[in-house]
C-alpha cells in the first residue's frame, strides 16, 4: 500500500514492479493484492497499461483499514487469552497486554496512508547526499 501511495498519481503499479522494489516473492505480494482489492482498498486492470493503484487517495485510507484487510483483526501478543483466575498472574498480564493492544490500535488507526507517505519520502531525502 505505501508502495502505491508512492506512486499515485502515475500509471498503474505492476506487481512484479512492487515486488522487485519491495523485495518480497511476487506470489506472495498477488496474495496481499487480492486481499486488498476485496477490501477495496486497491483497484486493479489487466493487460497493456494495466496494474495496481489506491482505490482512494491516501489521506482517506487509515492504517487500521490496512491492518484489518490483511489479518481480519488486530493482532499480537495482546491477544493472548488468559486462562489464569482473577487476580492470577497471566489474568494481571493479560490486562496489561490488552492495554498495549488499545494504544496500538489507537495509535495505528490515527495514520494515514498519505502521513505513512510522507514519512517514507522524508527518511527518503535525509539519506541523500
Amino acid at each position: 500500500m505505501l508502495d502505491l501511495a508512492l506512486q499515485e498519481g502515475a500509471d498503474p503499479v505492476q506487481c512484479h514492479d512492487i515486488a522487485s522494489r519491495q523485495e518480497i516473492p511476487e506470489p506472495y505480494l498477488n496474495q496481499i493484492l487480492a486481499l486488498l482489492r476485496r477490501a477495496g482498498l486497491i483497484s486493479s486492470r489487466r493487460g497493456p497499461g494495466g496494474g495496481h493503484q489506491l482505490a482512494r487517495p491516501p489521506a482517506e485510507i487509515g492504517l487500521g483499514e490496512i491492518v484489518l484487510a490483511l489479518e481480519g483483526q488486530f493482532g499480537g501478543p495482546w491477544q493472548v487469552q488468559s486462562d489464569g483466575p482473577a487476580g492470577s498472574c497471566a489474568s494481571a498480564l493479560h490486562e496489561v497486554w490488552r492495554d498495549v493492544g488499545a494504544s496500538a490500535r489507537r495509535a495505528v488507526e490515527g495514520i494515514s496512508l498519505a502521513e505513512l507517505a510522507e514519512r517514507a519520502r522524508g527518511r527518503a531525502l535525509s539519506y541523500q547526499i
